[in-house]
């Protein structure tokens, strides 16, 4: 069984206002629905996991789930004060057995593709953990607290981490839970597994699969959105 895990309980503080970002509306429609769509109409997920924080399960339901083609096959899951413990709450209320796989998504990367949800299931099928990323192409520099450039880091071997990110669900609850009796902090759900020793391989992300965190970027989702849609109009 595949089971997708969308993550979408954050507070968005670096958009601003009152709304949380992944309700924001995307040419018309909510963020989290943008997402949610390419999850359903993939066709390759057996179980759909909603993680949202415990106060918008209502609204969600209301302003994402009834309006979406397939909607009432998601499940809704409370989410954590963190990041991390929102996955962590998605993990444990999924069904499948240890072999399975899981894909983990942001909530807010709405132009996420079939070809990248197929490429990370079989990334699992072969290595057990994969993450869907994409090589760098600016310079990376590291910099002291006064602002001094102390290095230039090679970006030949530099990947960008997206998600989705995939992992057989043995092997990524038994990551979360350590973590949690180590008091392991990771930046992504990759970094639990490899926190264990195990391999995380990359398959191919898209440049075009950002996560919509700031007004810039929802600026920008908004111009993608409407190329596509016009892309797909004269194709």
């Amino acid at each position: 069984m595949n089971t997708a895990i969308i993550v979408a309980a954050g507070r968005g503080t670096r958009m601003g206002g009152a709304v949380c970002k992944q309700y924001l509306p995307l040419n018309g429609a909510p963020i989290l629905a943008r997402t949610l769509s390419v999850f359903i109409r993939s066709g390759l997920f057996q179980e759909a996991i909603l993680v949202v924080a415990a106060s918008e399960m209502a609204n969600c339901r209301h302003r994402v789930l009834e309006g979406l083609p397939g909607g009432q096959s998601v499940r809704l899951v409370a989410g954590g004060r963190e990041r991390q413990e929102s996955v962590y709450n998605g993990i444990e209320a999924c069904r499948g057995q240890d072999d399975d796989i899981v894909l983990i998504h942001d909530g807010v990367r709405p132009f996420v593709s079939h070809d990248i949800l197929s490429r990370c299931l079989e990334g699992v099928q072969k290595n057990g953990a994969c993450i869907a990323a994409v090589p760098t192409s600016d310079t990376l520099k590291v910099v002291n607290a006064d602002g001094r450039i102390s290095e230039t880091m090679p970006r030949a071997n530099i990947w960008q981490a997206q998600t989705p990110q995939g992992f057989r669900l043995g092997l990524i609850r038994e990551a979360h839970r350590l973590a949690r009796y180590e008091g392991f902090i990771g930046t992504d759900d990759a970094q639990l597994v490899e926190h264990m020793g195990h391999v995380v391989t990359v398959v191919p992300g898209l440049g075009m699969n950002i996560k919509v965190t700031t007004p810039e970027d929802l600026a920008l989702a908004e111009v993608m959105w409407r190329h596509l849609r016009q892309h797909a109009a004269d194709g």
